[in-house]
């Protein structure tokens, strides 16, 4: 058995982007919500589906910004992305997928709790994380937890973190930490840059383990010298920016495996939405129903 764990949030973004602008009859924005729409219910469709949630950020903010202030905020987004928002989370709890909310934690969290919860349970065969994020990097184990980039159809195990990102799953937090996360509001560290951190975390896992004196290290990098003064001098940030990297496995989820079985879509809930959406399409797509 899969229990696919999906990240609406990106989900959102990705159709709401990759789509062609879209409006309700009343003239609402809703491209995003058709494409969410569209895209669920081709996973959903997908074989080996048959145990699913999804996340979402119900609000940008979240705990870390009470860490930083300078973490990601809805500043500067899209006014219409926003406004599909709490449309998405309705096309989900429509199509009769769990929904997790997220105020307090994000939604990557919400997917690190359900993968490490989960991912110990005997008759589970595989954790599919459907999001490339790299944020989500860090929650894989071998081939038993992994990413899944859907526009590409591509799976990525620990090999292939390794491979993309420079280092194991364990240190993604501090790769992010030093070289900074742009899309989190994480500045990282001066000068750390993909390379020089994916080199020196091959040699020390984390950042409380590379030495102060680049002398003493064991790897070779370019510039060796300025990064480790950088970061003595900075050694309180990039802690605290791994914290903030850092996904939590304590969210509180009530459900288990098997309210995760996924037993066909709403149809008064899901009819209702399309009307609304202007698209009566996607019911013609729907493999089944819930009888309750």
């Amino acid at each position: 058995m899969k229990i696919h764990l999906i990240d609406g949030t990106y989900e959102l973004f990705r159709a709401f982007y990759g789509a062609p602008p879209a409006n309700d009859p009343s003239g609402r924005p809703v491209g995003g919500a058709r494409g969410l729409l569209r895209s669920l219910i081709s996973l959903l469709d997908e074989p080996e589906t048959s145990h699913v949630a999804i996340a979402f950020d119900h609000v940008i903010e979240s705990f870390r910004n009470e860490l930083f202030s300078g973490y990601k905020t809805g500043e500067g987004m899209d006014p219409d992305l926003f406004s599909q928002f709490q449309l998405a989370e309705e096309v989900a709890h429509a199509l009769g997928l769990v929904v997790w909310p997220m105020i307090e934690f994000e939604a990557d969290d919400a997917l690190a709790t359900a993968a490490t919860r989960f991912s110990s349970v005997d008759k589970v065969d595989q954790i599919v994380l459907a999001s490339p994020d790299k944020d989500l990097a860090q929650c894989v184990v071998g081939r038993r937890v992994v990413m899944l980039d859907r526009m590409r159809h591509r799976e990525i195990d620990e090999n292939g973190v390794q491979e993309k990102w420079g280092v194991s799953p364990e240190s993604i937090p501090d790769l992010l930490a030093l070289m900074g996360d742009s899309a989190d509001g994480i500045p990282g560290i001066r000068r750390w840059g993909a390379k020089s951190c994916a080199t020196v975390l091959q040699a020390y896992g984390h950042i409380d383990q590379i030495p102060d004196d680049p002398d003493s290290w064991t790897c070779r990098v370019r510039g060796a010298a300025g990064l480790a003064r950088n970061l003595s001098e900075s050694r309180d940030s990039a802690e605290l920016y791994r914290r903030l990297a850092t996904l939590r496995t304590d969210v509180p989820l009530k459900e288990d495996l098997e309210d995760l079985v996924w037993r066909g879509a709403r149809h008064e809930a899901l009819t209702e939405l399309c009307n609304r959406l202007g698209d009566s399409r996607p019911l013609d797509r729907i493999s089944q129903w819930r009888e309750d």
